[in-house]
């Protein structure tokens, strides 16, 4: 199937209120550019640099959302056109972010990650950590980044009943802190093999890559 054939047919699955994530990495422009000739405007990368040279060679309204974790010393090359940091794991982070985001007057959305995978290789925070990052006096001194929600990343397993249970986990913590803080309205979870679980469980944003451009070329 055609790439124009498979967001068709992933978009014909998922609800309105739910954003799809074209994840784009190792693809190059051209198969960006199919996918964008087709509507579609929402686009993930896992590294800055790469994200970069293709901002620099794309229509300017796509959204670029940055998707993989974040070093800070590199936060200031993608400041000036990011839409979205999923990622973001430490206040420290959050400062670099609304730093760079001053220099250029401009308002970054972010997402806190949450760990809710097993792997100790996934990155992530903790309710508590989250709650400290949320009530924190010194984030209201922050005012070139929005907090809009959550990031979590699933285990790497073929068990549906475990994803499905770290999926409901993140949407509980999504949940209990939204009575507090209701400018939380996002939840990005769900990739190319769990994102119907995903959706099943209350999440409002996927990020699916395979299922629309193929396997990934490593380079």
């Amino acid at each position: 199937m055609s790439i124009a054939d498979n967001l068709q047919k992933i978009n014909s699955t998922v609800p309105n209120h739910v954003t799809l994530v074209a994840v784009s990495k190792t693809k190059p422009v051209s198969v960006i550019q199919e996918a964008y000739d087709v509507g579609q405007r929402v686009f993930g990368e896992n590294k800055i640099q790469e994200m970069v040279e293709k901002y620099d060679q794309l229509p300017n309204d796509i959204k670029w959302h940055m998707i993989g974790h974040l070093q800070r010393n590199k936060v200031k090359y993608m400041a000036h056109f990011v839409d979205l940091i999923h990622g973001v794991d430490s206040f420290k982070t959050l400062k670099e972010i609304n730093k760079q985001a001053l220099k250029h007057n401009r308002l970054i959305n972010c997402l806190l990650q949450v760990k809710i995978a097993t792997e100790d290789t996934k990155f992530g925070m903790s309710l508590d950590e989250l709650s400290s990052i949320l009530d924190s006096e010194e984030l209201k001194t922050l005012e070139n980044v929005s907090i809009n929600g959550l990031m979590g990343m699933a285990s790497f397993t073929e068990d549906k009943k475990q994803i499905k249970k770290e999926f409901n986990f993140l949407k509980k913590t999504f949940n209990q802190l939204k009575n507090e803080y209701p400018e939380l309205t996002t939840i990005s979870m769900g990739m190319s093999g769990d994102y119907k679980i995903a959706i099943e469980e209350g999440s409002t944003m996927i990020r699916v890559g395979s299922a629309i451009f193929g396997l990934r070329n490593y380079i």
